[in-house]
This record gives structure tokens, sequence and C-alpha cells, in this order.
């Protein structure tokens, strides 16, 4: 038993002096000794300034009134890191054995500065300056063999962090804290950081494999994952210090704008359909010289699946080229709604409506995010104001300016091709010119105009152009020129037959065997004279104007009746006027006797001419009228009255 108390003794006063000689070193050199071994790790300049003191308590070490470490040889600004104050702790094990092992390292509110060149250069990319430190408690110490640096924990608060990538805007955040767990050399280690690009604070943690050989500049194992408000994203794969990433990546969002937002990328409305919501699924490869790789994409973006691949170069604007492939897209939420005081980026028109095309602001700044071609491919598309079948388009963007290669549109049981542009280099301006084969016309302009009664099968072409800030001004804008062609077909809500025999233009419907039409447009108003209708027992020319901007019609159609009226035609000009939504029709008496019985109507004018003359007692000029000739002679009596009273 007297052993055992002797033995614990032992321990004790060696326990004793052990932790009493640490009272005996001096902080500056132990200070002096752990900037060394940070120099040897880093191949970086260390500098401890200021008060030197010695701490105990919560970890064994020194505490420094300012801590800086050097920037690569070819940076530009400024040291990587310094602080205004900084604690170092040290093993207290290895310190009785005469060494310095850093095992942790603090600094409060420092300043970060991180650059990144094109060619693949990282500030934050270490040289191993080998070699250790030790404390030399005598000449003739025996010599150790070199042991490896381990910093077990690295913390660091309120840090402003500087990030300069050569070609990119300077990004800069404040508030930044930073922690390292690397308690084995050989291990892996945990980072965590949370900052503040905007409003919303964001999570990063990542877990790397042999974090020694990472910073060696090796590609090693690794997990990863940023949280913030509105979703998230996480990696895993592998991953280096000179920007190489390979792995599997998960975006999931709730609210896809906030959470970009909080990202620091800008206030972005996506509409549903389009990303309001997320789900993606990927497999990823950045480079070192920033190209990023897209493979295998899954993405449900709020009810819209698709699946893909993509290829995009993140130096400066994105240059990007990608194929979609989609079943069924839903483009209503895109084409028919937005956030309030916005329109969407769309100009495709909206169904009319009593109000007229909508005034609010077109927002197309998204087309200044990317360069490049993106080929879409679906099965249907719903605009909400037009129903389109299978699709091939070709989206080639550039510089504000897109244009869509419509390679071949399946739409109301025809075929849609040509071109269309969105241009938002100099103000906002769509155009386009767009050919159409066969196609179904009542949907269509149901669809589109709201126009319903006609019914046939057609072909059409158009080449337009309008610009403006809102979809009301882009159409008061248009201007261009088109034809149609439509073979047999019927108008349902009036009947010529009947309008012939009594003038009654109520319901009914009217057959016709085709129609075709040339039209110009300027400054939103669709002007055409020369319409022409073929219908069994009648013909029947058009002329008049639609306001494409104002959402009116002023139309005349004059159905010409055959043999009758003694072989001749019988005209009766149809008049259809007012706004889309509710048109009138109405027959115009007046013109129609005046086209049909000219000849009639002179004939018993001259017959009541020459009875007038008769009843007078009046003669006319050759081309004077009855009534000119009678004030003529009345004028002349007058004259010859007066003229007897100077006789």
């Amino acid at each position: 038993m007297k052993w055992i108390i002797r033995a614990i003794g032992i321990l004790l006063l060696i326990l004793v002096v052990a932790v009493g000689s640490l009272f005996l070193l001096p902080a500056d050199r132990i200070a002096r000794i752990a900037a060394d071994q940070l120099r040897n790790l880093t191949g970086r300049e260390v500098t401890i300034t200021g008060d030197v003191g010695l701490t105990f308590w919560p970890v064994l070490g020194v505490t420094a009134g300012g801590l800086e470490v050097g920037n690569a040889d070819w940076a530009k600004d400024g040291a990587m890191l310094s602080a205004a104050n900084a604690a170092i702790g040290v093993d207290a094990m290895a310190l009785i054995r005469g060494e310095i092992k850093i095992t942790n390292i603090e600094a409060q509110s420092p300043t970060i500065r991180l650059e990144q060149r094109r060619d693949g250069r990282a500030s934050w990319q270490f040289s191993d300056g080998g070699g250790e430190a030790v404390i030399e408690t005598a000449p003739t110490a025996p010599a150790r063999s070199p042991r490896p640096l381990t910093i077990q924990r690295l913390n660091i608060t309120d840090a402003t962090l500087i990030y300069d990538a050569e070609g990119s805007d300077l990004v800069r955040f404040d508030g930044v804290d930073l922690s390292l767990d690397w308690p084995e050399r050989a291990g892996d280690a945990v980072i965590k950081a949370a900052l503040r690009p905007a409003a919303d604070r964001v999570s990063i943690e990542a877990t790397i494999n042999r974090f020694d050989q990472f910073l060696n500049g090796d590609i090693r194992p690794l997990r990863a994952r940023v949280d913030t408000k509105g979703g998230g994203v996480s990696l895993t794969g592998r991953a280096g210090l000179t920007g190489a990433v390979a792995g599997d990546l998960w975006l999931k969002t709730s609210d896809t704008g906030r959470f970009l937002a909080a990202l620091g990328v800008g206030d972005i409305a996506l509409p549903q359909g389009l990303g309001k919501t997320a789900d993606i699924n990927l497999d990823l490869t950045l480079t070192p010289d920033r190209r990023l790789a897209l493979r295998e994409v899954v993405a449900d973006l709020g009810g819209n699946a698709l699946t893909g691949a993509a290829d995009i170069t993140l130096n400066g604007t994105p240059d990007v080229n990608a194929q979609i492939n989609v079943g069924a897209l839903d483009l209503t939420g895109f084409a028919g709604s937005a956030p309030s005081g916005t329109a969407p980026a769309s100009a495709t028109p909206a169904p009319a409506s009593p109000t007229g095309w909508s005034k609010a602001p077109i927002d197309a700044s998204a087309l200044s995010a990317f360069n490049g071609e993106v080929a879409l491919r679906a099965d249907s598309i719903d605009l909400g104001t037009l129903s389109l079948g299978a699709t091939r388009v070709l989206l080639r963007n550039d510089r504000s300016r897109l244009v869509a290669e419509l390679r071949e549109i399946r739409a109301y049981a025809g075929v849609i091709s040509g071109e269309f542009v969105v241009n938002n280099r100099n103000g906002l301006s769509v155009g386009g010119a767009l050919n159409a084969t066969s196609i179904a016309m009542q949907p269509l302009l149901q669809q589109t105009a709201g126009l319903g009664r006609f019914h046939g099968t057609g072909d059409a072409e158009v080449s337009f152009l309008g610009s403006g800030a809102s979809l009301d001004a882009i159409m008061r804008s248009l201007s261009g020129s088109g034809a149609v062609n439509v073979g047999r077909g019927h108008i349902e809500g009036i009947d010529l037959d009947a309008l012939m025999g009594n003038f009654d233009v109520e319901g009914g419907t009217t057959v016709f065997d085709s129609l075709a039409a040339t039209f110009d447009m300027d400054q939103g108003v669709l002007r055409n004279d020369d319409l022409l209708m073929q219908l069994p027992n009648f013909t029947a020319t058009g002329t008049g104007q639609v306001g494409l901007g104002a959402q009116t019609l002023d139309y005349t159609v004059t159905p010409k009746a055959l043999r009758v009226n003694g072989d001749r035609g019988l005209a009766i000009p149809v008049r259809i006027f007012g706004p889309w939504a509710a048109p009138q029709i109405k027959p115009d008496l007046q013109a129609a006797l005046d086209m049909n019985f000219a000849k009639e109507k002179e004939q018993a004018r001259q017959k009541l001419n020459e009875k007038l003359e008769e009843e007078l007692g009046v003669s006319r000029q050759d081309g004077q009228s009855v009534e000119d000739a009678v004030k003529q002679k009345v004028e002349d009596e007058l004259r010859r009255g007066l003229f007897k009273l100077f006789d």
C-alpha cells in the first residue's frame, strides 16, 4: 500500500515540476518559435507583434497584440491575414519535452485577403518551408527528427474576407466566422464558416479527407454543404486547392429567389415552373481554369421536369452551351403572371381583355446574365396564350440579344417555323419572321385574340418589329407585313344567304371555299384592303383595320351575291367594329343602295330634273344642275327689276 502512495506522490511531484517549469518559459520565446513553425508550414513570412503574454486557460499558449501572415509574392495587395488580437495555443506535454506543438490559433476581427489568377495561382496555396522549431535547452541538445506541424483548431471571428479573382469583380464579406477542426495531421478536417453576403446568414460546412494532402495540392474526397434561408446545396465528391471540383451536386430550394439573394446573386423573381422552387441533381466537374461541365442533370423546377447537360465557362459573363430535354413544359406562370409591379420577360401576347394589354414594366435584365446557345426539345409547351406540341428550338444569346431559332413547332394541327428575337441592348424590342403551314385558325385566333368565330385551315407568314418597356407599348408600336391563305372553312354568327334575302345578320353560319389577304402593320395598327373570300354563291371582299394595340376592329366585308337583280350581283357591305371582346356586326344599307342601285338612282334623278325644268321654265347649261339653273333664273329676274328703277 505504501508503494502505491509513494508512486502517486512521485507522479504528483513530477507534474508540479512540469507545470512549474512552464512559468519559467518566456512568452516571447514561445511566440517566436511558434511563428517559425507557421513560417515553415506556409512558406510565408509570419510576424507576431505587440505585447506578448502567456496564458494557461482555457488553453496553454501566448497572446499577441498582432499577427500577420504574408501573402504570395505575386499578390498585389497586403498580407493574406492580419489581426490586431491573436492567441496561439501549444501542446503542454510537447512543451515539457522542449518542443513547440501548435494546437490552435485564434484571431478576432482579422482581415483576410484571397487572390486568384487566371493561370491557376491562388494565394492560399502554401509551400512547405520544411524543418521544425524546437526550444533549445542546451547547446549540445541531441538532434531530433522533424515532426510535421498539426494545427488542431483554427478559430476566426468577425473577419473581413476579401476575394479578388482576376477578371471578376472584387468580392468583400464582413462579419465572417471561420473554424477548422483538424485533430490528427493524417486525419480529416472539418471546416465551418458563417457569413452574410446579403441580409440572411449563410452557413457552410465541409469535411475534407486527409487534409494534409489537400493542403499539399492533392485532390481529396470531401463532403460540403451550404444552407441559408430559401434552400441549400450539397456536394459529395473530390476537390483541390487549385479550384478543381468533381462530384454529385444536389440543390433543393423552397424559395429560389430568396436563396440566391442570400448568396448575393441579386433579387431574382423566378416564376412557378421555372425555378421558383427547385430540386436538382447533377454530376459536376469544375476545372482550375473555371470551366464547368454539368452532366446527367435531373431537375424538377416546381412542376416542370427536365434532363440535360451543359458546358459553362465562368470567366466573366458565363458562356453556356446546353441541351435541355423536357416532357410537358408548363410556362403559364411565366407568360401569364408576374410579381406585383413587374411583367414577365416574355414577348408572347397575353389574351385580350377589356382593360387592354399589361402596362407593367417588363424586366428583361436576365438577358445579360449569359451568352451562348441552349438547344431545347419539348413534347409540349403551354404558354397560357399559346398551346404548342412537339418543339425544337435553338436559343442563341449574345450580349442581351436573344434569338430563338424555331426549327420546328407542332401547333394547332400544323407547323410553325422561323425566328423570334428579343433585344435588350438599347431598350427592349421584339421582332421576327414566322411561317405557319396547315394551321387550324379557330383555336389560334381564340387563344391569341379572343376571336373564336372563324374556322378553317390555312397558311400564314408575318414579319414584325415592336419596342417598348411594357407589353402595351410593344403592341402599340408593332410594324411589319404578312399574308394569310385559308382553304375551305366557315364563319359563325353571320349567314350571308340570309343577309342577301332579308338583311338578317343575327346568327347563322357562312361557309366559304377560300380566303386570301395581305396586310401591313404600322404603329400597332394592322391594315388590309385586298381580302378576297370565295363562297359557293358569293364572293366577298374586305378592307379596314385592326387595332393590335388598342384591341379594336373597324373592318368592312362586302359579300356579293351572284346572278341576282337581273343577272347583276347584289353587294351588301357588312361593318364589323368595336372591341375584340364584343364586336358589333351590322349591314351598311346606305352603302348597299349606293353600290347596287346607282344606275337606277341616276336615271330617276335625270327624270326628276327634266320635270323640274319643264315646271319651272328653266333651261340648264352643260353640266349645270337644276338647282343652279333655278338660282340663275331668279338672279336674272331680280337684276332686270332693279334696272327698271333707274329708267
